[in-house]
């Protein structure tokens, strides 16, 4: 059985919600999930402004604050959106190159290269930059999709399109090939 649990410290007499959902698996071992979980169709608007769904904001409610960086899609054409705590956990592994090395540099660079911090407003938008929209390939229609450490941002026909492109059959082989050889030390 997987629950889901909100996590709580004791402060002084009082316990204050620390904000952390996590997934609950077996054995009492827990996954703290920094995203939703789905994904989300929603609308850029023609000032750049992506209109977030209420279930995707409440979600995200504990780190709003904090903001959080949208870069180029490493893989296709999107974006991806990190929470600040994610983003500087990759800057970390970054750090740990040897800067003395060509392709270390150059490759954290191109990584980093069209970062931007961005915050959700007061009405729920997450301002895009221009630049991005189009590295992005975004138009109207929108979906935010959760993977395990981002939000990928992709134009809606683009999404649709790369999920296409493979059928069950495949996913499945791929799937086996992925994840056959790792083993569940928890069970």
């Amino acid at each position: 059985m997987v629950l889901f649990e909100t996590f709580y410290k004791k402060s002084g007499k009082k316990w204050e919600k620390l904000g952390l959902n996590a997934l609950i698996l077996p054995h009492k071992i827990a996954i703290f999930l920094s995203y939703p979980i789905d994904t989300f169709h929603c609308k850029l608007d023609g000032k750049g402004r992506l209109m977030l769904p209420a279930d995707f904001r409440d979600k995200l409610k504990d780190v709003v604050q904090q903001g959080f960086v949208l870069r180029p899609g490493l893989f296709d054409t999107y974006l991806e959106l990190y929470t600040m705590q994610d983003w500087m956990k990759v800057q970390s592994k970054l750090r740990k190159l040897n800067q003395f090395v060509k392709a270390n540099v150059d490759f954290i660079r191109k990584y980093n290269a069209g970062a931007k911090e961005v915050k959700i407003d007061s009405l729920g938008r997450l301002q895009i930059p221009k630049n991005l929209i189009e590295e992005g390939g975004l138009t109207k229609e929108v979906v935010l999709n959760s993977v395990a450490k981002n939000i990928e941002i992709w134009d809606k026909e683009a999404f649709v399109r790369t999920q296409s492109d493979m059928d069950q059959q495949s996913f499945l082989n791929f799937a086996a090939d992925v994840l056959g050889n790792i083993s569940d030390d928890n069970e």
